[in-house]
């Protein structure tokens, strides 16, 4: 006995041909492409982008990079160290601040914690305004608030941290089994209770990571914030550079490498710790 012969189901299509599908896909690829040219061509003439500033500019950078390493001014060290320790300073405090405060719009926002749906919405919401303001817009409103100086950076860091880490607290609380914090609400459990119980000795390292790593994003934006005034290691590199001091400004970039990379070194290193 020979083997059925296979036939193709009775109404079933073909599909498309391999070579309309195939002439498909180039022209897609072709319209992505002049798409992409497109955007870049509106950009660059939106900034003003032209070849003859680049042939003027790239030289001038160039001498500036140079004059700023060959050599460094190692005597303004001190200096240097000062104001990096500022900066450490703004991180670490305004990270505090954000590590505490996120945690209400954290729950706010998590699904699990909340029976009325549109809680967490609002919770997100809150997140997402705060997450829009960086961290020069809410230092120059600080700066005329409370004056200008770190104080005024440690309130814009740590204000536009809540965002970010409150979402990714709320992320991570949405991972927490919903029947066991039913299961203490039902025992006679308070709200708090049920956080405090339920959901903190299950992720707490976690949001320790997490400040962690937000603490290594704070240091950055730190070394930055005294270009408007907030304090820390951007202020001397505002002053070294408006009186052209290079050899000043290359130890102060020498300094922040440095300090961003050991600072992200040992960071990483506890953060693997709490994993």
């Amino acid at each position: 006995m020979t083997p059925a012969t296979r036939t193709p189901a009775a109404g079933g299509g073909a599909g498309p041909a391999p070579g309309r599908a195939g002439a498909g896909t180039r022209a897609l690829r072709i319209v992505w492409a002049l798409s992409a040219v497109a955007a870049l061509w509106w950009s660059l003439g939106g900034l003003e982008v032209t070849p003859e500033r680049l042939s003027r500019g790239l030289p001038q950078a160039g001498t500036i990079i140079r004059q700023m390493f060959t050599p460094p001014n190692w005597a303004y060290l001190p200096d240097v160290a000062e104001g990096l320790s500022q900066s450490v300073q703004i991180a670490a405090l305004g990270t505090f601040i954000a590590a505490v405060l996120a945690l209400p719009f954290g729950a706010l926002a998590a699904r699990n914690l909340s029976r009325l749906a549109a809680l967490p919405l609002v919770g997100k919401l809150a997140l997402n305004v705060i997450r829009t303001f960086p961290e020069l817009v809410l230092a120059l409103l600080f700066i005329r608030a409370v004056g200008p100086g770190p104080f005024a950076g440690v309130l814009a860091v740590g204000i536009h941290s809540i965002g970010m880490v409150g979402k990714l607290y709320a992320e991570r609380i949405e991972t927490v089994d919903r029947a066991s914090l039913e299961a203490l609400s039902a025992s006679g459990a308070s709200p708090l209770e049920v956080f405090r119980y339920g959901v903190v000795p299950e992720v707490l390292p976690d949001f320790l990571s997490f400040a962690l790593y937000r603490f290594d994003l704070n240091v950055r934006a730190a070394t930055v914030l005294g270009l408007v005034g907030a304090g820390g290691i951007g202020e001397k590199i505002q002053i070294m550079r408006t009186a052209q001091q290079w050899p000043s400004v290359g130890t102060i970039l020498i300094g922040v490498i440095v300090l961003v990379g050991l600072v992200d070194y040992v960071s990483a290193r506890l953060r693997a710790r709490l994993t």
